[in-house]
């Protein structure tokens, strides 16, 4: 013990020895999350004119030179980017497409991850290990295989409308767009784009399902077992056992769920964009992260792309604070 002090105490001690181990975080946080966060934000009150090449500063230290030029030439506009988005249709159009897919797409995965947790949590079901990773086994699929296998397995003579045409079923244009199976007063509102989409919730409901219900079936085997001993012993039935025991325990990670399959649904790209290649309606199939890939990296509207970013965190932003307030919210 004391030669153990005695070494410590000759060891040299600096005030900014804690600061020095801490640069490399704050280095690396600046340079790939804060400074993007920032120009991007900077970039959407601007219109993007080309590659910048006036000279900021450079150093001369004879052997070693170096000059840092302006990123990009920019002309400021002030808020016409963010005009320009209340009278662009095809923003709308992602918009109302994305807007789509999350009220049908997340309801019904979180069901389903839902109800395969609690099947996976009862005491009768066999072969627990086996199922649980068959179902969560498509969250390591690819994005782009797992796009281009629904892409060809949904084509209009694909094998699901081969095996409706065997049982006898009508087919239905999954890619295309067509009104088919769609009821007449319908047609006026759903519209021709109402199977590609239906399509594209289909693919991200098998990959992602798997992937919550996971999440949701860690959160039932944390509830006490002694809650619903309790609940049997008040003479509870199953649908109040739920109700009562397993809603309440499963909130937060209910909410979690809620809020993450949010934001990855407003997220969406490969699979939008591979599907819309493959012959499905862009206007159908166009979401709000495609159609800013389309306007910044192929017409090189970085400003505007920019500003639509901005719009895009900002509705994820409220959205994700609505969730929280309304689930995080006690019933004591």
């Amino acid at each position: 013990m004391r030669a153990t002090r005695s070494v410590g105490a000759r060891l040299p001690f600096s005030v900014s020895a804690p600061y020095l181990f801490l640069a490399p975080f704050f280095i690396l946080f600046s340079s790939f999350l804060a400074f993007p966060i920032l120009y991007t934000l900077y970039l959407s009150f601007h219109t993007y004119q080309g590659i910048g090449n006036a000279t900021l500063f450079w150093i001369d230290l004879g052997p070693i030179q170096f000059e840092l030029t302006r990123i990009a030439q920019l002309e400021y506009v002030g808020l016409q980017n963010y005009q320009r988005l209340l009278g662009d249709a095809l923003f709308q159009n992602a918009l109302a497409n994305t807007t789509f897919i999350l009220l049908v797409q997340v309801p019904l995965m979180i069901v389903l991850g839902l109800a395969l947790a609690l099947a996976l949590n009862a005491s009768w079901m066999r072969f627990k290990g086996l199922f649980r990773t068959t179902i969560a086994l498509p969250v390591a699929a690819n994005l782009v295989a797992y796009a281009t296998v629904f892409l060809l397995l949904l084509q209009d003579n694909g094998l699901v409308n081969t095996v409706f045409q065997m049982l006898g079923l009508p087919t239905v244009p999954w890619l295309s767009g067509g009104t088919a199976l769609i009821p007449g007063p319908l047609k006026s509102v759903l519209g021709t784009g109402f199977w590609p989409r239906i399509s594209l919730v289909g693919a991200v409901t098998w990959r992602w399902t798997g992937y919550n219900m996971i999440i949701l079936l860690a959160g039932l085997q944390s509830i006490p077992q002694q809650l619903y001993e309790a609940a049997e012993i008040d003479g509870a039935s199953r649908w109040e056992k739920f109700r009562y025991v397993t809603l309440p325990q499963l909130r937060p990670v209910l909410l979690f769920v809620v809020v993450t399959s949010t934001i990855g649904t407003f997220r969406l790209f490969s699979e939008p964009l591979i599907i819309s290649e493959g012959g499905a309606p862009l206007s159908a199939t166009r979401t709000l992260v495609v159609y800013i890939y389309n306007i910044a990296f192929q017409q090189f509207q970085l400003g505007y792309a920019s500003a639509m970013t901005v719009v895009l965190v900002g509705i994820v932003a409220v959205l994700s604070i609505v969730q929280l307030r309304i689930g995080g919210e006690s019933d004591a």
